[in-house]
């Protein structure tokens, strides 16, 4: 098990002190991507040396390998210590932060490069081959997004229809959480997401909405509840969907301000469910850890695939204003008491 103070740093303190330069964060992520030794991904050589800078040569095919390569890092023009700055900040705090926020926090001269830093990170909070949800599993759907006039509940338009999944606990309490954005509530859509997201033979509690027998099948053990028979509120029967759907909506809300769009909604939903399925833990640090675990295994992640509604090459963007250069390293040398210097031009 990792464990604070020797695998990842458990306070901001200790944090400045392992991650001082651009350097110390290359080799934390060949110790993390290479934790029993070094591997070539071209050729499978086991045997290397250091070169300037880092950066590996493979004894056997002779490549230079980077640790960053074949990562979410690959081709990065943002210096390391603004990426685990930004890694830092986004799972320190229970609420995240804002891409508005970390440019203005890091100083980043484009609100894009924030932007683009986060989402890459969300990409590596979904990790292949997690475990599925079992025992009893509340699942049930709510729509995301802003008050619009018109049709309400099911079927409604302008809105993302997200399916939840949160595991009950005994006596009390909930385990993990699963939400994805669904195309619609029929049987094969969700019962696509249950096979996905429940292991077979557990137990779905849900309503008595008409897709969940097609949807449950022979492979889970269902038990709905008709709240409109029962005439009892729908967060009763199914409290752990409810009290989840209520959290990512408010962070949403207050965290971004209720600025996302429904095509990145997904990837704010994984950021959200990484935050709450780590929730116990004592130090905020071990999710920094799993998060830089998670992002060396990850594949490169580019701007086209990120953004929803990328720009045509036959529109001619508008000129930018002002020329914006790659963001400095955040290793700088100690400044000599500025604030004396400044009361004596005063």
């Amino acid at each position: 098990m990792p464990r604070n103070g020797l695998h990842y740093p458990g306070s901001y303190a200790e944090f400045r002190a392992w991650f001082p330069d651009d350097i110390a964060c290359l080799d934390y992520l060949d110790w993390l991507r290479w934790p029993g030794g070094f591997v070539c991904p071209h050729c499978g050589c086991e045997s290397s040396w250091e070169m300037a800078g880092g950066v590996r040569r493979c004894s056997g095919c002779r490549r230079r390998v980077s640790p960053t390569a074949s990562t979410i890092f690959q081709d990065t023009r943002t210096p390391l210590t603004v990426w685990f700055a930004a890694a830092w900040y986004l799972t320190s705090q229970k609420n995240g932060i804002s891409s508005l926020g970390l440019q203005r926090v890091l100083g980043l001269g484009s609100y894009q490069t924030a932007w683009m830093m986060l989402h890459r990170l969300r990409s590596a909070m979904v990790r292949p081959g997690r475990e599925l949800l079992s025992g009893d599993v509340e699942v049930d759907e709510m729509f995301f997004g802003g008050v619009k006039p018109g049709k309400r509940g099911r079927g409604a338009d302008g809105k993302a229809l997200v399916a939840i999944a949160v595991e009950q606990r005994v006596p009390k309490g909930y385990g993990r959480a699963r939400m994805a954005v669904i195309r619609d509530a029929t049987a094969p859509t969700l019962r696509e997401f249950l096979l996905d997201h429940v292991e077979r033979g557990s137990v779905v509690l849900s309503d008595a909405f008409r897709s969940y027998p097609l949807a449950v099948g022979d492979d889970f053990i269902h038990r709905p509840s008709n709240v409109a028979a029962s005439g009892v509120p729908a967060h009763v029967p199914l409290p752990g969907v409810h009290r989840v759907a209520s959290l990512a909506k408010r962070w949403l809300l207050g965290t971004h301000q209720g600025a996302v769009e429904i095509d990145h909604l997904q990837a704010y939903l994984d950021e959200f469910c990484f935050r709450f399925n780590r929730r116990s833990s004592r130090s905020r640090g071990m999710l920094f850890y799993r998060l830089m675990q998670q992002a060396v295994s990850s594949p490169p992640v580019t701007y086209r695939q990120v953004v929803a509604n990328p720009v045509s090459k036959r529109t001619r963007p508008n000129a930018p204003t002002s020329a914006h250069s790659p963001p400095g390293s955040l290793s700088l040398p100690p400044a000599a008491q500025p604030w004396r210097r400044a009361t004596d031009l005063g």
